[in-house]
């Protein structure tokens, strides 16, 4: 579990971020929502350390990650996994020496031991083919399944996710979501995805924290999206004809 409490932050003397508290749940795919400019990213940011909070605390499982010493920084980021945007995966190896390549990094196993568990997450992702494959060689859903294999490589017990749908179609966005709220519930990880994707929110948003000009504006589940009376929430989420008519249908239904 990730805790935030009181997270101010601001650059030269605009304030970013405002008083935000917001707790999120192991086991459950816990999503950040907001326009852009919403502060988000910072908040995000904070949380994994590129950018500290001018006060407040992080908390993971109840350690401090704002006062930690180097070391403890070092033992709490081992413990996380990241899957960036643009899947950033390097080019120069093939999707194996990619997921190898936290292990290389982190894992003191022996290569054979670091070879099966390379080869392990990526059949979890269902890649078992591609692995002497490079990036330039596969799809954009094909490199966020990589990208997903090789965040899980080290057994993390934080997963942060930054747009994992950018780029992609609606129906591999859909298999990644699947993807991502079943390996969270398998290795019970606290799972934290920085989205724009209405798709997700409704799919997988088991917690959902909406920031709006900084502040945390409404904090629900999948399920009280659909029946929030939060007017900057629904302005948000239901901007599209088509999340207008679920709205729609959902309100008429509870109406009758």
């Amino acid at each position: 579990m990730i805790e935030v409490k009181n997270i101010i932050k601001s650059f030269e003397g605009r304030v970013v971020l405002t008083n935000i508290s917001a707790v999120f749940e192991t086991g459950k795919t816990n999503l950040i929502i907001g326009r852009s400019g919403s502060g988000k990213t910072v908040m995000i940011k904070s949380i994994i350390g590129l950018i500290k909070p001018d006060s407040g605390q992080i908390l993971y499982d109840n350690r401090d990650f704002t006062c930690m010493n180097k070391k403890e920084l070092h033992d709490v980021r081992r413990e996380m996994g990241m899957l960036f945007q643009g899947s950033a995966l390097f080019d120069s190896m093939t999707v194996l020496e990619n997921v190898m390549f936290p292990l290389e990094m982190f894992s003191k196993d022996s290569k054979k031991e670091k070879l099966a568990r390379a080869q392990f997450c990526l059949d979890r992702v269902n890649l078992t083919e591609a692995g002497n494959l490079f990036p330039s060689a596969i799809s954009g859903g094909m490199m966020k399944r990589a990208a997903i294999a090789r965040a899980i490589a080290l057994k993390p017990k934080y997963h942060f996710c930054e747009e994992p749908n950018s780029g992609l179609d609606p129906k591999t966005s859909l298999l990644i979501d699947d993807l991502i709220h079943s390996i969270t519930i398998e290795y019970k990880m606290t799972t934290v995805i920085n989205t724009h994707d209405m798709n997700s929110v409704m799919n997988i948003g088991d917690n959902i924290i909406f920031i709006k000009e900084g502040v945390k504006e409404w904090e629900g589940n999948k399920d009280q999206v659909i029946n929030s009376t939060n007017k900057a929430l629904n302005d948000f989420v239901f901007a599209s004809d088509l999340f207008k008519k679920v709205k729609e249908n959902e309100m008429f239904n509870n109406e009758g």
